[in-house]
């Protein structure tokens, strides 16, 4: 792979730069393949050889992973692909923020999603976490692979400006020149350029900007990008404490330095991470006021979703469309709030749908960490889970009639309806697996 000079003249005295390794990096074919596995669903047999990867307790690097698209155990949630050095997020967070308090919490341009099901899966189970994907033809995928993390947690960023002090962190990982994966993708070094280095700075300025005034007093803004440029990264650092008046929330925790900065290795890919803490007060300007969350007092709906929902009476719902979602009763006030200036997307865990005095469940739901245990439960075999995914005909023998959650090594992979002469397989279409058997 040929690197651009003008890459190399532009970084080429920023600290930790080695010529030798970053060239002999870019030469090499092997890339490093890491996971982070799902803490709510932890994975007890499996045949993958790992090793520990330097800042996220659960992340991985894997020697032997199959294809993860024919894998039943990624299509359960067990385990996301993530980039390491992109988990030092969760190393930056621990040491800036006190996880162990409920936090509001947004990631601001989140899709796909390997970084926002990072947090969810850091943070209580009262504090709210808002996913956002500023591109709104990516925000389906975003919903999808928060589906499969199981818990309950496409805006412009302007939109969240009118939410005056409402978060405790914000996270910004705004569209760049991403020459940190130049590896994974060389045909996109022909798309560099220095021209293209400063377009990206100043929309990421004008990002951070439109979202400033979200951010509380003595908040936490987390900035990332997969770009060597100082342009994109060290100069955006310094526009912001310059114009806001904000600190560096690394140099006086733990680090001598004010960022971290990563290049290409045989550990990950190259990143940039830094965290600043903002001084000036923006007072809580939102109104407190939304369209009710219609439901709590519908004490037939509540024994319609009992049999599905291990202890409901400590969730609340709202409805759309017919469509009925379980929140955290701690939450109703907050949906309401976001749903006064925000497009929402996903909010809680979609249930399903009520027919006369039944459910008709959701997959979300049959990804959930919220489904009862009295459910009734089909362990599948790596090839029936397979033929499940794939939308195949399969048989099986002595199943109990009706709704039916489809396991694999006991974690859920979605709906079967079992009739006395064949299987209805409720596996969503959109999400079917390619290929035959």
């Amino acid at each position: 792979m040929k690197i651009p000079q003008a890459i190399i003249d532009s970084i080429k005295n920023i600290r930790g730069f080695d010529l030798e390794t970053f060239i002999q990096a870019h030469e090499q074919g092997n890339l490093p393949i890491s996971i982070r596995l799902n803490p709510f669903k932890l994975i007890e047999k499996w045949n993958v050889e790992t090793s520990d990867t330097s800042f996220s307790e659960y992340g991985k690097y894997v020697n032997n992973l199959p294809n993860f698209n024919i894998d039943p155990l990624f299509h359960a949630g067990t385990y996301t692909v993530q980039e390491a050095n992109s988990m030092s997020l969760e190393y930056v967070l621990r040491n800036t923020v006190d996880l162990s308090k409920d936090l509001r919490i947004l990631d601001l341009c989140a899709s796909p999603s390997g970084k926002n099901t990072h947090i969810a899966s850091l943070i209580t189970p009262e504090s709210i976490f808002v996913s956002n994907e500023v591109i709104s033809t990516r925000s389906d995928i975003l919903a999808d692979n928060m589906t499969k993390l199981g818990t309950m947690n496409s805006n412009d960023p302007k939109d969240f400006g009118k939410l005056a002090g409402f978060f405790d962190v914000v996270l910004i990982d705004p569209p760049n020149s991403s020459s940190g994966l130049f590896r994974k993708n060389p045909d996109a070094v022909k798309d560099w350029s220095l021209e293209n280095v400063a377009l990206f700075a100043q929309k990421q300025k004008q990002i951070i900007a439109d979202a400033w005034a979200c951010l509380k007093d003595s908040g936490i803004l987390i900035y990332t990008t997969s770009s060597y440029s100082f342009t994109e990264n060290e100069e955006v650092m310094d526009w912001v404490c310059e114009k806001y008046g904000a600190t560096n929330a690394l140099a006086t925790k733990i680090l001598d330095e004010e960022s971290l900065r990563f290049y290409p290795s045989e550990k990950g890919e190259g990143f940039f991470i830094s965290a600043l803490k903002k001084n000036n007060p923006e007072k809580e300007t939102y109104v407190r006021t939304g369209r009710p969350i219609k439901n709590n007092s519908r004490r037939t709906q509540r024994e319609v979703f009992r049999p599905w929902i291990k202890d409901i009476d400590n969730y609340n719902w709202y409805d759309v469309k017919d469509e009925f979602f379980l929140i955290n009763s701690e939450h109703e006030y907050l949906v309401n709030v976001l749903q006064s200036y925000l497009h929402i997307r996903k909010a809680g865990v979609k249930m399903g749908k009520i027919a006369g005095k039944d459910l008709i469940p959701d997959h979300q739901l049959a990804l959930s960490l919220y489904l009862s245990e009295n459910i009734n439960r089909v362990e599948l075999t790596e090839e029936e889970a397979m033929k499940y995914l794939r939308r195949e005909d399969f048989t099986l023998d002595q199943a109990q009639k009706g709704w039916s959650l489809m396991t694999f090594e006991n974690f859920g992979l979605g709906w079967a309806k079992i009739l006395p002469n064949r299987i209805n397989n409720y596996y969503p279409k959109e999400f079917r697996v390619a290929g035959k058997s």
